[in-house]
């Protein structure tokens, strides 16, 4: 890694862990923390491996250097949002986030949004039905007519480069001594878990936490798998019904869950993806969705 990108230079594989949790050793199985929280302190996990393809192709793509800012999409709690920004800091370039929910331009910035504008982003509030129109080119040409040229990457960091880069996720886990057989991830916008999944050695599979209502993220991790290799890659699966309300919704339930887990095991899991994916681990360990003497890694993604 050279030039400016060295600034994002990852700690690579991230670490994996194994944690004694009587819940699942009553089962007989074995639980491992896949570290990815730990490859870099302002791009962690995914996010770092989505973005970094996107930002190699620009660099190759513009030897002499590229002015153009990056302008993403996120909700008011998306850790993507964020993640561009702090890239866009220490790379030095500019950053636009497009967020759902014009409402939120007139009321003060939560953590996550008021750390992205620490960073240099610039905000731009939409209403929620513009924001549906996300992937809409037109609506690209009218965010261009205001903006200038920019680089688009697409909500959650999740297109063809992405997943790519997402694969060497299931390369590492394959290379692991003492391989898990099954890798669970929480799921935004599906484009960790297309990746993860391609990259899995045969035998191994992947299951999904999606942390949104709707049940439509299976034909988008099938959209995304056809963009960056062509067709469906590897076993996968979506568990539903753990996402406790919604995108960024919590329970007392999944509340208590998250503090016992760090009692438990030092580890204060991120609540919008890691408590969830976790929980869901857990929960489908006491269903018998793992065959006893297996090993399941969980993927801490921030």
């Amino acid at each position: 890694m050279t030039g400016r990108l060295a600034a994002l230079r990852p700690r690579l594989p991230s670490p994996l862990e194994e944690v004694a949790d009587d819940r699942l050793a009553a089962r007989g199985i074995r639980l491992l923390l896949k570290r990815d929280d730990l490859i870099h302190p302002a791009l962690p996990g995914n996010k770092w491996r989505k973005l970094m393809p996107n930002l190699q192709a620009r660099a190759a793509g513009s030897p002499g250097g590229d002015d153009r800012p990056l302008l993403t999409f996120g909700g008011a709690y998306s850790n993507h949002l964020r993640a561009t920004a702090a890239a866009g800091r220490l790379l030095g370039i500019r950053t636009i986030g497009v967020v759902r929910g014009a409402e939120l331009a007139d009321r003060p910035l939560n953590g996550s949004l008021a750390q992205a504008a620490a960073d240099g982003m610039r905000l731009h509030f939409v209403p929620r039905a513009t924001y549906r129109r996300r992937t809409d080119p037109a609506f690209h040409a009218e965010l261009r007519a205001d903006f200038g040229d920019f680089q688009l990457v697409p909500e959650g960091g999740s297109n063809a480069a992405a997943v790519r880069g997402c694969a060497a996720l299931g390369r590492e886990l394959g290379d692991e001594s003492g391989a898990a057989q099954t890798a669970v991830v929480a799921c935004g916008t599906g484009g960790t878990l297309a990746g993860l999944a391609a990259g899995l050695p045969a035998g191994a599979r992947a299951i999904g936490i999606p942390v949104l209502r709707g049940g439509f993220l299976g034909a988008d991790v099938e959209r995304l798998q056809t963009a960056a290799f062509g067709g469906r890659r590897g076993d996968w699966r979506l568990a539903d019904g753990f996402h406790f309300g919604g995108f960024a919704r919590r329970t007392p339930e999944l509340d208590a869950f998250a503090a016992d887990f760090a009692a438990r095991h030092g580890l204060v899991p991120e609540p919008v993806y890691v408590a969830k994916m976790l929980y869901a681990v857990v929960a489908l360990a006491a269903d018998g969705a793992f065959p006893r003497g297996s090993t399941v890694a969980a993927v801490v993604t921030g």
